[in-house]
């Protein structure tokens, strides 16, 4: 049996050179050596009969006895180094048959056990020979699992369960901050137990492949997650994967202008290498998973029947932890079916809403026949940035907002003022203002970005678009938020602009706004309506200083010291830091409530100053606060209101069942936000003309 073995090893060496070791040998090779040829009668009796000396290399002491059971000595003369070559340089290599060869010739005494080349470096190899070596990094791991036994066990366990814990977590992620709970994780998802089936029954390199392709698809899951919690946190609904991308570039600006440039950029460079580790660890993890699986087939084949089993009987019967969590789960699934629909959604209503956009009940209507009703009135149209329902009342803004909306209704009466108030349901929700002011200024539902492109690229007819096509109205905007070039202009039929470079303010920003409400309204009464006009104005005018994150907050300053806004400098410095209150949902609502308290104080004294009987107000909210603020199940509800001194303004408005004052009531009738435009029209003496 040992001189079989040898002979094997003979045939292969004498292919090689003299410095190759002989570990070639392989199941694959095995079939080419022609051992049976070898084992004659003849090649034993020659072989028998060979003196020592014919053995250059064998220089054991018991030589005689080694080379009946070693035949590596007896090679031929042509190759004399080949029984020094050793099996030890490639352990995991070896087959079987060199194994077999090695013990017995260590159980022989040959000295080839302790050939000094088995140490041999890669360097030594000729070209063209295979020589298996381990990589550095797994004979460090296996001499440090060695020496450690128990603590890689460890540290194998625990890297497997995180691993587990990842990819669940990840398929039973919520998209909403109020769902978080602890069984929500702890449930079975459908597409694990699919995954798993799949990954155990395929070989080894499909398996790999479609184990990564697996993992950074949970990741990009995980990922949009992510951003439906921070766009329904901040916007009351999920992300958009069509059409919110643009956004990223308003929230950049809203960080710089919150944080400053450096803070900015911290965040964006943090945000970026979450979604490169997000990406990385899932991947890795289905990764390790798979190959667990994969040693161990039929374990990992069991659990997976009986996880099978489990789901289905807990589907059919209906098993929850608690109302709205079952134990069966498919979440992901069910999010992937959601955003699929959405996508579609999105393309089939661009082509839909382009159609309802050139619809119009008044784009034919005679300027002599639009806004009859309020022909020589001095109209001003402002938004006051986030003023929602909940501020008026949530039980914590709500009492403070309050009182200011009584005191203020009080001044108005004082001043022979009366206003009449309802509700609008707005388009958008915690932020992306500009729907709304679309929504109500344009008479159609603005909901998304893609609606307000092809909307502002039209020709539709705005309610500053209606009062400058009478030709009775010179229009005029006041938005200091608006610090790039502004193309919209156009579109809503506004004459002259006042954006936030041309009101002269030289005091500081607030946050994001860039000046104080105060400050804006006397620029607008002293570069503009303190003018001489032929007409009367027409005003769109946009507050800002109830923008997130309300902190600082300007103060009410007496009129004649606004000046050029330097006063504001320290207000500015004394006021609160975003830091200190972004974090804090209490603190919040606290300040954003007395952000809608010096935004409707700044606009009422305002126009308690400088209205005349002429003048008519509409005010309203473009939106409710994030839900961080207002509440995750807040309506998306604003008040409205109409101020004018002339009563028979608000006496063509007696059946909307508006309620009296500033403050709209609980029971007030509630319109969609793009009802108002054609109301309004009709209620002012225009003739509806398509």
């Amino acid at each position: 049996m040992s001189f079989n073995t040898s002979s094997r090893q003979l045939s292969k060496t004498d292919e090689a050179p003299e410095d190759v070791p002989s570990q070639e040998v392989t199941p694959l090779d095995s079939p080419e050596t022609e051992t049976p040829e070898t084992e004659t009668p003849e090649a034993k009796t020659a072989e028998a009969s060979v003196p020592e000396t014919d053995a250059p290399k064998a220089e054991a002491p018991e030589a005689d006895a080694a080379e009946a059971d070693a035949p590596e000595a007896e090679a031929p003369e042509a190759e004399p180094e080949a029984p020094e070559v050793p099996e030890a340089e490639a352990p995991e290599a070896e087959t079987p048959e060199a194994r077999t060869s090695e013990a017995q010739t260590s159980e022989s005494g040959t000295p080839e056990a302790e050939s000094p080349g088995a140490e041999a470096s890669d360097v030594d190899a000729p070209e063209g020979a295979v020589t298996p070596r381990p990589r550095r990094w797994r004979r460090v791991w296996g001499g440090w699992r060695e020496k450690y036994p128990v603590a890689a066990r460890v540290l194998a366990w625990t890297t497997t369960a995180v691993a587990l814990a990842i990819v669940v977590a990840a398929l039973l992620m919520p998209t909403q901050v109020d769902k978080f709970r602890l069984a929500a994780f702890v449930r079975l998802p459908v597409e694990a137990i699919f995954g798993a089936a799949l990954l155990i029954v395929l070989p080894r390199r499909p398996r790999i492949a479609v184990a990564a392709f697996a993992g950074l698809g949970l990741g990009a899951l995980t990922v949009v997650n992510f951003l439906d919690i921070g766009f329904n946190e901040y916007l009351g609904r999920g992300f958009n994967v069509v059409l919110d991308w643009s956004l990223f570039s308003d929230a950049q600006g809203y960080l710089q202008d919150t944080f400053g440039r450096g803070g900015a950029l911290g965040i964006a460079a943090l945000a970026v290498t979450l979604v490169i580790a997000v990406l990385a660890l899932t991947t890795m993890s289905v990764i390790r998973l798979s190959n667990l699986a994969a040693r161990n087939t039929e374990t990992a084949t069991r659990t997976t029947l009986v996880l099978a089993i489990t789901w289905v009987t807990c589907a059919a019967l209906g098993v929850q932890y608690a109302e709205g969590i079952p134990i069966a789960s498919e979440h992901t699934m069910q999010a992937l079916q959601f955003k699929s629909e959405q996508v579609r959604q999105t393309l089939r209503d661009e082509a839909a809403f382009k159609k309802i956009a050139k619809k119009d009940d008044f784009a034919n209507t005679p300027p002599d026949q639009l806004l009859t009703g309020l022909r020589g009135k001095d109209m001003m149209i402002t938004f006051i940035e986030s003023y929602g329902r909940s501020a008026i009342e949530d039980p914590v803004m709500a009492p403070g907002v309050d009182a200011t909306l009584t005191a203020e209704n009080k001044k108005l009466t004082d001043a022979g003022f009366a206003a009449k108030s309802g509700w609008l349901t707005s388009a958008t929700y915690g932020g992306s203002s500009w729907l709304g002011h679309s929504t109500f200024l344009s008479g159609l539902w603005i909901s998304n970005q893609q609606r307000y492109r092809t909307v502002t690229a039209g020709e539709r007819l705005t309610l500053p678009g209606a009062f400058k096509k009478t030709g009775a109205w010179d229009t005029v905007g006041v938005m200091p938020g608006v610090q790039k070039t502004w193309p919209e202009q156009n579109f809503y039929g506004i004459d002259k602009l006042y954006d936030a470079h041309k009101l002269g303010y030289k005091g500081p920003k607030f946050s994001w706004s860039t000046m104080p409400d105060q400050y804006a309204l006397t620029a607008f009464e002293r570069l503009v309506h303190s003018k001489k006009h032929d007409k009367p104005l027409m005003s769109t005018i946009i507050l800002t200083s109830s923008h997130q994150p309300w902190a600082p907050i300007p103060k009410l300053v007496p009129q004649d010291q606004v000046g050029d806004g330097s006063i504001y400098n320290a207000i500015e410095k004394a006021g609160k830091k975003p830091a200190d209150i972004i974090t804090d949902s209490t603190k919040s609502k606290q300040e954003y409530g007395k952000s809608i308290q010096y935004s409707v104080s700044s606009l009422i004294d305002y126009l308690v100053k400088y209205g005349s009987k002429d003048t008519v107000l509409i005010f309203l909210g473009d939106h409710q606060p994030i839900a961080r603020v207002s509440g995750n199940h807040a309506s998306r509800d604003v008040p409205v209101s109409i101020v004018a001194k002339d009563p028979k303004v608000l006496d063509k408005i007696a059946d909307w069942n508006w309620a009296d004052g500033l403050q709209p009531k609980q029971d007030t009738p509630v319109w969609k936000m793009n009802a108002f435009r054609d109301r309004f029209l009709t209620a002012y003496g225009s003739t509806p003309a398509p």
